[in-house]
């Protein structure tokens, strides 16, 4: 029998092969899964992984799909580096959405420079605020803001719905659930022309840059880094808990809010009941298979987007249900975390076993 023993000091081997080995082990038994729902298994994993990298078009949409994942997996990955746990970022996610569409709709017919960055200033502004909810709670309170930001998701997907419905509708959308079409100020600027990738893209990038800058040059990322790893010691050293958890809440949910103010002023347009689609939980994996450092996320956030955009392919050529496609990537979670389990444990005899040893070596 073997055991799980724990390692004198974290191994760098399995810390940055976990991820290739979670992403081996996802594919092989992803491709037993598609097996068993009856599609060719070799056929699916290559419609997912490589087809989307054989047109221009496909590898533009990777901008699309990995914009949003990137900006909210880096700000998610400095929170889960101090053992702050917002799970929330979807709710985030769709409440900077609401508000900077809000704005956009404000000053609607309204041409100006300005129109732009002030929706991307109230959507940041709202996912900051949005999550600063959980975090009072835990510091005054000490409520789990797992279960609070998770709880507020909901609470965001509803109210969208009521707005939509409601105060933000079309007046001229034959009562439709769905807010005006943004006006040519209030949408983001195409990068690639003839695609859907826009400028986002070179934010998300700068906020990979900002990230990496305050965690190894900064004083903030080394108080992340202190209270992850020794919380006692960060208390010793002078640094407040409560401010770590309110700053780490507000920047993730700050980047969400973004992405999600990106989204309605880009690929969507508008303000329509189904914007959100998972990226907020998505980027959860994003952030562990990125190892929780900026540049493993922006890398991470490329392959995510990759199974999005194969997995859309896969559905329509192969078949396949849309759960088929979410189990896969549960699959890399699974498996990611799994090889994390390794990189602070290795296996070993078990005790008994090493008994039985030291007996017939005596004998």
């Amino acid at each position: 029998m073997l055991r799980l023993e724990r390692r004198k000091e974290r191994s760098r081997v399995m810390t940055w092969a976990g991820p290739l080995l979670a992403v081996a082990l996802t594919m092989i038994f992803g491709m037993i899964l598609f097996a068993v729902l009856g599609k060719d298994p070799v056929r699916t994993i290559l419609i997912i992984f490589w087809e989307p990298l054989t047109n221009d078009f496909s590898r533009s949409e990777l901008l699309v799909k990995g914009t949003p994942l990137c900006l909210i997996a880096v700000g998610l990955a400095l929170g889960f580096r101090a053992g702050v746990w917002n799970i929330g970022a979807e709710g985030q996610f769709i409440v900077g959405a609401i508000a900077g569409g809000a704005a956009g709709l404000a000053v609607y017919d309204t041409a100006g420079i300005w129109v732009l960055p002030m929706m991307c200033l109230a959507g940041a502004a709202a996912g900051a605020a949005w999550a600063l909810i959980p975090a009072i709670l835990r510091i005054r309170f000490n409520a789990n803001e797992i279960l609070v930001s998770l709880m507020l998701v909901y609470v965001a997907g509803l109210w969208l719905s009521a707005l939509v419905t409601g105060p933000l509708r079309d007046p001229d959308g034959f009562n439709f659930p769905e807010s005006r079409i943004f006006h040519d100020s209030a949408t983001l600027p195409i990068l690639i022309e003839g695609t859907r990738a826009h400028v986002g893209a070179l934010a998300a990038l700068a906020a990979v840059v900002l990230a990496w800058i305050a965690l190894e040059r900064h004083e903030y990322g080394f108080s992340l880094k202190l209270f992850g790893q020794a919380p006692r010691a960060a208390r010793f050293a002078g640094y407040r808990e409560a401010r770590v958890v309110m700053l780490s809440m507000a920047v993730s949910g700050g980047l969400a809010g973004l992405a999600g103010t990106f989204e309605a002023a880009g690929p969507v347009g508008q303000l329509v009941p189904a914007l959100p689609v998972g990226y907020g939980f998505t980027a959860i994996i994003v952030a562990f298979l990125g190892r929780l450092h900026p540049g493993g996320v922006l890398l991470a956030s490329a392959l995510m987007a990759l199974t999005y955009i194969g997995g859309e392919g896969a559905q329509l050529e192969m078949r396949l249900p849309a759960a088929a496609i979410s189990v896969f990537q549960g699959m890399l979670l699974f498996f990611l975390l799994g090889m994390d389990v390794f990189s602070r444990y290795r296996l070993a005899p078990s005790k008994a076993r090493l008994a039985r040893r030291a007996q017939g070596g005596a004998a």
